[in-house]
């Protein structure tokens, strides 16, 4: 089963790795202009909202999700080396982004008609305060998924000679995305005197989908703690019972 379950850790991971790089590229896209960014956003709905991109993504997602439980629940010992305790803790945080996103764009739209666009997205952030979260949990998915196509192929050849220029992707996209964000925000900023009103929609349901999101970050967290007890129970059950009496 271990190389079955590499294998489907290393797909899903691509797909999610894929969403990452065109999210972070579509906000490197606002640098320019809102209107292109916008147009970026579009293509990525057109493709992420349809049936196999919905299929493909949440899958990944749930696929991926669980095999890290999986590692989690199983692994022997925490003496991990610096690059695995950055790697597991900057993928422990890609599902929070994914929460936040699914609930106030995909579940907005599916269960009360929101359709976003940059501006719409950038005034709700600003509204609710969370524009710094949502650059801030946007790199350490892309750390985690460049990290662990790293650890696997790092022995290649063709690895070793690109990795100065895949360090640079790795530290240069999250950084022209926050930069492009920041255009953004500023640009809607200065197209309003004072700042328009969150979507109607949004705000018409603010609660029900706080709920949501409230509901699915205590259940993630609940299923990464419960991995991990259920992982440390195990392994003192199997000590105790390599101790013989006499």
């Amino acid at each position: 089963m271990q190389p079955i379950s590499r294998h489907l850790q290393l797909g899903s991971g691509v797909v999610l790795l894929t969403y990452l790089f065109l999210h972070l590229v579509n906000h490197a896209l606002g640098i320019w202009s809102l209107d292109l960014a916008g147009r970026g956003l579009m293509l990525a709905i057109t493709l992420w909202h349809s049936l196999p991109g919905t299929i493909l993504l949440y899958g990944s997602a749930a696929l991926h999700f669980s095999l890290a439980l999986r590692t989690l629940y199983g692994r022997r010992h925490w003496v991990l080396p610096v690059a695995e305790w950055i790697r597991l803790w900057a993928g422990l945080s890609l599902p929070l982004l994914l929460i936040r996103h699914a609930v106030g764009t995909r579940l907005a739209a599916s269960l009360y008609g929101f359709e976003p666009d940059y501006e719409k997205i950038v005034i709700s952030l600003i509204s609710s305060g969370t524009q710094g979260l949502q650059l801030a949990l946007l790199a350490p998915g892309w750390v985690h998924g460049c990290l662990g196509l790293w650890l696997r192929y790092r022995h290649h050849d063709f690895m070793r000679r690109s990795r100065p220029a895949l360090l640079a992707l790795l530290i240069g996209l999250p950084l022209l995305s926050a930069a492009g964000f920041m255009h953004m925000t500023r640009t809607v900023e200065a197209a309003n005197a004072h700042l328009p009103a969150a979507d109607p929609k949004l705000m018409a349901h603010r609660d029900s989908l706080d709920d949501w999101r409230r509901d699915l970050l205590m259940l993630y967290a609940s299923l990464v703690i419960g991995a991990v007890a259920a992982g440390l129970l195990r392994n003192r059950h199997e000590r105790r019972n390599l101790v013989k009496p006499g």
